[in-house]
């Protein structure tokens, strides 16, 4: 639309420039000299219907600008009205499940129940405390990147990747799954980044501990990094069920745990995917779903190198 608008304000331009050179390199055409008789009352009624005008022609566009402003600054705050409406929606129905499971667990042991249902109890209560701090952790997570300040160091991705590989080995059922880590080495090996390096390290931990949870055994998880013009980018990728196209952007929702067909043995908080997105856009960066026609999923983190 700059265009559009340049020509507005240079047709009239042109126009005088082209009426001025015919009367100046046309012989036929006379020059006549205008004069004007005008009393002063009238020069000033004129001179203030000019600027009159030429203040509306500034203010109409201006007041349009602040109007579209102000409309989009209205739909953003809905947006996130709505956002956050949907969130603690989800925050209440994730509570209450554990709680839920937490008071049947204890009233169970006020029943005095024999040793054996007892234990059984006992480790129903204990698992849902450990899914609570589990939750509440990457609830401070989310939070801390509204007012933490993002660092700016030199980065290794490749060794930063060989970290979160070796702590992803020391899960529970890790050993039943093949987990491979790609580098490339030749011409050169993925260049370092400028950013937080914990922040990064935990968006590709989530992105490894997601896929495990989705994976069985047997099953194949392999991190790969390479170099795209100004951006590097870091795939995971497994072998398991696969992630649904209806659901390539709501994985990375808040809560979202996907159909009950398409979960994993594992339950999660459902902030994992959701906390490394919000960790890579902090950096100027994205995470989103690669589209397969196989089954499998894989995940795509992609970075600038500089921020």
């Amino acid at each position: 639309m700059r265009w559009w608008r340049c020509g507005v304000v240079l047709i009239p331009v042109a126009v005088g420039l082209v009426v001025a050179s015919l009367f100046t390199q046309i012989p036929a055409l006379s020059n006549p000299i205008i004069y004007v008789h005008v009393d002063v009352s009238t020069a000033a009624l004129l001179a203030g219907l000019a600027l009159s005008i030429l203040a509306a022609t500034g203010l109409v566009p201006w007041e349009w600008a602040r109007w579209r402003c102000a409309q989009r600054e209205a739909g953003t705050r809905v947006q996130a009205a709505e956002e956050r409406l949907r969130f603690l929606q989800r925050l209440d129905h994730e509570l209450k499940n554990p709680l839920t499971a937490m008071r049947a667990g204890l009233a169970n042991l006020a029943n005095g129940l024999g040793p054996e249902a007892q234990g059984e109890a006992l480790a129903s209560v204990e698992a849902q405390v450990v899914r609570l701090s589990q939750l509440t952790a990457d609830l401070r997570k989310l939070a801390e990147l509204e007012t933490r300040s993002l660092e700016r160091v030199r980065v290794d991705i490749a060794e930063l990747l060989r970290e979160a590989v070796a702590l992803a080995q020391e899960q529970p059922g890790a050993a039943s799954r093949q987990l491979t880590l790609v580098l490339p080495q030749a011409p050169w090996p993925v260049p370092d980044i400028l950013g937080d390096w914990d922040l990064l390290f935990l968006a590709i931990y989530n992105l490894l501990d997601n896929a495990l949870k989705f994976t069985r055994p047997g099953d194949t998880v392999e991190v790969r990094a390479s170099e795209d013009g100004t951006h590097v980018v870091v795939e995971v990728a497994d072998t398991g069920p696969g992630i649904p196209e209806e659901d390539h952007e709501q994985v990375f929702e808040a809560f979202y745990q996907g159909k009950p067909a398409a979960r994993g043995p594992v339950r999660g908080t459902g902030l994992g995917l959701s906390i490394a997105r919000e960790y890579a856009r902090a950096h100027g960066g994205d995470v989103s779903v690669v589209k397969s026609e196989r089954a499998g999923a894989i995940l795509r983190v992609v970075l600038p190198t500089e921020i």
